[in-house]
Formats: structure tokens, C-alpha cells, sequence
């Protein structure tokens, strides 16, 4: 049986996590205006080139991977407890993948932005900030997703209300803070 929720309860489910969304986005813009990651950006050619379109790709895959869950759950393909099972693994894997794949292609893009520009930049650099980066944003957002998801699930909401602010939210807050994170190791490791 399929349910229908009316636009009331859309909106009871959806307005509160996009309350939270809203003040977690100023935080994270809020910790873009600090001096250390000020001081990070501009530390690093290429970092300031490469920051949307890392955030953007926080939201585009595991935004992904929320909306097949949430089909999965109300299709009955996946039940709503985390078991490391075939289409719950498959998901996973393949969002974790991506993600990590497509962070060090934006580096490898944004260094050769800054060679057609006529600027330096330090590919090994890059690649390592975006690889630690979407590392750790990855163990954080499938953390996020995967609680808020069964955890709201079960107890009534639809994930599909709830998900799209929360993957946005946590992509960004996470990305920023993650990014620093990369810059700092790849200080110490170059």
C-alpha cells in the first residue's frame, strides 16, 4: 500500500530539518570567514577554484544515494536497519566510489584551470587535500545518512522530506571543515 502524505505533513517533516539546515549552512559559511580557513584557501593555489564544485559534489552523490534508500525502503527492497547486505552494500560502495573518484578528478581539473591560467599550482597538493577531504566527508555523511534515514524511517518520517536539506547541510558544514582538515595534511606530508 502506498501512502500519500498530505502537504501538511510534508511540511511538519521537511520544515523542522530545513530549520536546522539553515543554521548549520551559516556555520559553514561562517567557518569559510574565519581567519585559519582564510589562511588555508589562500595557502594552496587552486583551493578557492575547487571549493563549489567539492561541495556541490557532496550533495550530488550521496544526495543520490539518500533517494535510491529512500526508493529502496519504500519499495521493500531494503529494510529499514542497517545489515551490510547486497543492495544496501551495493549503494554504499558505489556512492563511496564516486565520491572519491570524482573529488580527485575536481583536483586534477582545478590544477589544469590554474596551468591554462598561467598559474602555479602543486598537483600532488591538490590531490591529497581532495582525496583526505572525501575521505573523511564520506565516513561522515554515510554516518549521517544512513541514521537519519532508518533511524526517521522507522519512526514514521518519509526519508524523502528529510534527506535532501540534511545531505546538503552536512556536505557543506563537513566539506568546509574537511577541506581544512586536507590542507593541513598535505602540509605535513609535502
Amino acid at each position: 500500500m502506498v501512502r500519500h502524505d498530505s502537504t501538511v505533513d510534508v511540511y511538519k517533516q521537511a520544515l523542522p530539518v530545513i530549520l536546522v539546515s539553515l543554521v548549520a549552512g551559516l556555520f559553514a559559511g561562517t567557518l569559510l570567514g574565519t581567519e585559519t580557513m582564510r589562511n588555508g584557501i589562500e595557502s594552496v593555489p587552486g583551493l578557492l577554484l575547487l571549493l563549489p564544485a567539492f561541495l556541490a559534489t557532496r550533495g550530488g552523490v550521496y544526495g543520490s544515494l539518500g533517494a535510491r534508500l529512500s526508493s529502496g525502503l519504500h519499495q521493500g527492497i531494503i529494510d529499514p536497519e542497517f545489515e551490510w547486505n547486497g543492495p544496501l552494500r551495493n549503494a554504499i560502495l558505489a556512492s563511496f566510489l564516486n565520491g572519491m573518484i570524482v573529488s580527485v578528478f575536481i583536483a586534477v581539473l582545478a590544477w589544469v584551470v590554474l596551468l591554462v591560467l598561467g598559474r602555479n599550482g602543486n598537483l600532488l597538493e591538490l590531490v591529497i587535500i581532495l582525496f583526505v577531504a572525501a575521505l573523511l566527508s564520506a565516513f561522515a555523511m554515510l554516518g549521517v545518512l544512513l541514521t537519519v534515514i532508518f533511524k526517521g524511517y522507522r519512526r514514521g518520517l518519509d526519508p524523502d522530506n528529510v534527506i535532501g536539506p540534511v545531505v546538503t547541510t552536512v556536505g557543506d558544514v563537513f566539506g568546509v571543515v574537511f577541506l581544512l582538515v586536507g590542507v593541513s595534511v598535505a602540509g605535513v606530508l609535502l
